[in-house]
C-alpha cells in the first residue's frame, strides 16, 4: 500500500481547479434546487444592474424640467419594484445555495466515512487517524464555503462584471474606456495587499492553534506539572506562544490598515476623477445628469464585482485542495478485500485455526519479518496460549487470524479454507476478541455491550453481563444500561472496563476467541474477576491467548512460546518449565514455586 501524504490540518491551495469537478458531480444530483439556485442568482444579479438604470430614469425623468409629483413617484415604484425583485432573489438564492452546500458536504462526509470503513487497519496505521479527521472537519467546512458562498459570489460577480461592462458602453463609451483603465489600477494593491494578508491570516491561525495545543496538553497533564513543579515554566512557555500571536496579529493589522488608506485613496479618486469628466460633458451638454449618476453607480458595482472575482478565486484553489484531499480518501482501495467468488466457510463452524509456514512483514517496516516460517494449528475447543518477549509477534497472529493483513507467504486456514479464500466479514463473524484494553465508545452501555450483537434484547445483554462479572456494578449505574458512559468509557475503571468488553465477547458467541493480554492492565481483585469471566467465556471455544502474566495460562492445553517471529518451544506448562529453554527463564522471574534454570 502506498503511504498516504502527510496531511495539513490547516486546508492549503490546489494548483488548480481541476478538483472542484467532484463537488460539481455531487450538486449534480440536485438538479431541482441547482437550476433554482442558478435562476436567483441570476436575477439578483441583473435587479443589482438595474438599480443604477433606476437611479437614471428618475434623474432624467422623474426631475425633469416641468415633472410632475406624479412622474416622479411613477420611477420611485419601479426603483422600490428592483429593491423588492433583488429582496425576493437574495432570500432564495442563500436559501437553495446554503442548501447545496450543506447537502453536498453531508453527501462527501457519508461517502468519505463509508469507505473508510472498507479500509484495512493497517491504513490507519501508516495514515494518522487525527489527521484523517482534518480533512472530514477542516475540508469539509472549506467545500461548504465554496458552494454555499464562493461560487455563488464568483458567478454573481461575473455576471454583474459582463453586464455592467456592457451597460456601461452603452450610457458612455468614452469614460467606459476611461473606467476599463481604472479598474485594474484600483485592483492591483488589492491583489498584492491581499496575499499578504491571507498569508499573515494563515499564520496568525497556526499561532492561534499552537496555543490552543499548548493550553490542552498543558491542562490534561496538570498533576505532572505540579508534582515537577513546572508551573513558572509552563506560564513561560505559554506567554512566550501568546506574545508570538499577538505580534502576528499586529502585523496583520498594520498591512490591513495600509492597504485600507491604499485602495479608498485608489477607488474613490478615480471614482471622482471620472465624475469631474463627466460632469464637464454634462455641462457641455453631451450626456445627462441621470447618466452620468447611473454610470458611477454602475461602475462602483462592476469595480466592486472584479475585486470580488480576485478575492474568491484564491477561495477556490483552497477548496479545490480540500477536494483533492477528500477525493484521496473516497479513491483509496481497500488492500484486503473479499474475492470476487468468495469461499463459503463450513456450517455449522469446527473453530479451528491454523498457520501454515507463514511470514510476514508490515508495510511499513518491509525489511523486518515479523513473522517467519510460523507453523501452528489450533483443534476445535483447544487452548494455546503465546507467550514470549516484546516483539516476538504474538499480536501480528491475531491481525493476521482476523485477515487485518495477508501474509506474504504461507497461509492462514479457518476450518480448512484460506482466509484469502474467504469473506473477511464472515470471518470476522466467527472470532471474538477481547483486546488489551476495553475499547468503549462514547455511548450508553447497552449499545456498548450489544456491540458484539446489535440486535440483542436486555435479557441477553443481562445475560452476557452476569457471565462477565459486570451485572452488579451496572445495575449500581444512575440510568443502568441507559447511562453515558463517557468518553472511552472514562466512568467505569479499567477491570469494569474490561469486563463490558468480556461481555461483548460473550454475545458474539462466536466459535474463536482471541484474548489479548486481557489482564495485563489490572489490579490483583480486578484481574481475579476478569479471569473468572474470561474461564467461563472460554469454555467449549477454540481458544487463542497472548499472556505476558504466565499465572494467567498455566491451565492452557499448549503454550507457544515466541522469539524472533518463530516458535521455539511449545507444550503444556509443566513440560516447558521443565525443559529449561525460553519459558523457563521467564516463569523462573515470575512464579516462586518454579527454580531457576
Amino acid at each position: 500500500m502506498a503511504r498516504q501524504p502527510q496531511i495539513r490540518p490547516d486546508v492549503e491551495p490546489a494548483d488548480n481547479l481541476g478538483p472542484l469537478t467532484m463537488i460539481w458531480q455531487a450538486a449534480m444530483r440536485y438538479p431541482g434546487r441547482l437550476v433554482l439556485a442558478v435562476m436567483a442568482l441570476v436575477i439578483t444579479a441583473a435587479a443589482t444592474l438595474a438599480i443604477p438604470a433606476g437611479f437614471r430614469l428618475i434623474i432624467d425623468r422623474g426631475f425633469a424640467e416641468g415633472g410632475s409629483p406624479e412622474d416622479i413617484g411613477r420611477w420611485f415604484r419601479y426603483l422600490l419594484m428592483i429593491v423588492l425583485v433583488l429582496a425576493a432573489g437574495t432570500a432564495c438564492r442563500f436559501y437553495f445555495v446554503s442548501w447545496l452546500g450543506e447537502r453536498v458536504v453531508a453527501d462527501i462526509r457519508m461517502a468519505v466515512q463509508q469507505n473508510l470503513l472498507r479500509l484495512s487497519p493497517g491504513f490507519f496505521e501508516e495514515n494518522s487517524p487525527k489527521e484523517i479527521s482534518s480533512r472530514m472537519t477542516a475540508d469539509t467546512t472549506q467545500i461548504e464555503r465554496v458552494v454555499g458562498t464562493t461560487v455563488s459570489v464568483a458567478l454573481r460577480n461575473l455576471i454583474m462584471v459582463i453586464g455592467g461592462v456592457l451597460y456601461l458602453l452603452y450610457l458612455a463609451p468614452q469614460l467606459t474606456l476611461g473606467l476599463v483603465i481604472a479598474v485594474p489600477v484600483a485592483i492591483l494593491p488589492i491583489v498584492w495587499f491581499g496575499r499578504r494578508l491571507r498569508k499573515l491570516s494563515r499564520d496568525s491561525q497556526d499561532r492561534i492553534a499552537d496555543v490552543g495545543a499548548m493550553t490542552t496538553e498543558v491542562l490534561g497533564a496538570m498533576k505532572i506539572v505540579q508534582g515537577f513543579n513546572q508551573e513558572g515554566r509552563e506560564h513561560a512557555r505559554f506567554s512566550e506562544g501568546v506574545a508570538q500571536t499577538f505580534e502576528t496579529a499586529r502585523w496583520r493589522i498594520l498591512m490591513r490598515s495600509i492597504m485600507t488608506g491604499i485602495v479608498i485613496v485608489v477607488i474613490f479618486g478615480s471614482i471622482t476623477l471620472l465624475l469631474w469628466r463627466g460632469a464637464l460633458q454634462v455641462a457641455a451638454g453631451t450626456i445627462s445628469g441621470g447618466t452620468i449618476a447611473a454610470f458611477v453607480l454602475t461602475g462602483v458595482i462592476v469595480a466592486g464585482a472584479f475585486g470580488s472575482l480576485t478575492e474568491v478565486y484564491g477561495d477556490l484553489l483552497r477548496g479545490a485542495g480540500a477536494a483533492s484531499r477528500l477525493n484521496e480518501l473516497l479513491r483509496e482501495k481497500p488492500a484486503i478485500a473479499p474475492p470476487a467468488r468468495p469461499q463459503a466457510l463450513p456450517e455449522p463452524a469446527r473453530g479451528s485455526l491454523a498457520f501454515q509456514n507463514v511470514t510476514f512483514r508490515y508495510p511499513t517496516r518491509p525489511e523486518v519479518a515479523v513473522v517467519q516460517d510460523f507453523s501452528l494449528a489450533i483443534e476445535p475447543g483447544e487452548t494455546v496460549a503465546i507467550v514470549g518477549p516484546s516483539g516476538a509477534g504474538k499480536s501480528t497472529l491475531f491481525q493476521l487470524a482476523e485477515r487485518f493483513y495477508d501474509p506474504q507467504a504461507g497461509s492462514v486456514r479457518l476450518d480448512g479454507v484460506p482466509l484469502t479464500s474467504a469473506d473477511p466479514a464472515e470471518i470476522r463473524r466467527r472470532m471474538a476478541l477481547v483486546p488489551q484494553e476495553g475499547t468503549l465508545f462514547s455511548a450508553n452501555a447497552r449499545d456498548n455491550l450489544r456491540y458484539g450483537a446489535w440486535d440483542a434484547d436486555d435479557e441477553a445483554i443481562w445475560e452476557a453481563a452476569r457471565a462477565a462479572n459486570a451485572e452488579e456494578f451496572l445495575k449500581e449505574l444512575p440510568q443502568g444500561l441507559d447511562t453515558y458512559l463517557g468518553e472511552g468509557g472514562a466512568r467505569l475503571s479499567g477491570g469494569q472496563r474490561q469486563r463490558v468488553a468480556i461481555a461483548r465477547a460473550v454475545l458474539r458467541d462466536a466459535p474463536i476467541l482471541l484474548l489479548d493480554e486481557a489482564t495485563s492492565a489490572l489490579d490483583a481483585e480486578s484481574e481475579r474477576l476478569v479471569q473468572q469471566a474470561l474461564d467461563r467465556l472460554m469454555e467449549n471455544r477454540t481458544t487463542l491467548v497472548i499472556a505476558h502474566r504466565l499465572a494467567t495460562i498455566r491451565a492452557a492445553d499448549r503454550i507457544a512460546v515466541m522469539e524472533g517471529g518463530r516458535i521455539v518451544e511449545i507444550g503444556n506448562h509443566a513440560q516447558l518449565a521443565g525443559a529449561g529453554g525460553l519459558y523457563a527463564r521467564l516463569a523462573s522471574l515470575q512464579f516462586d514455586n518454579v527454580e531457576p534454570v
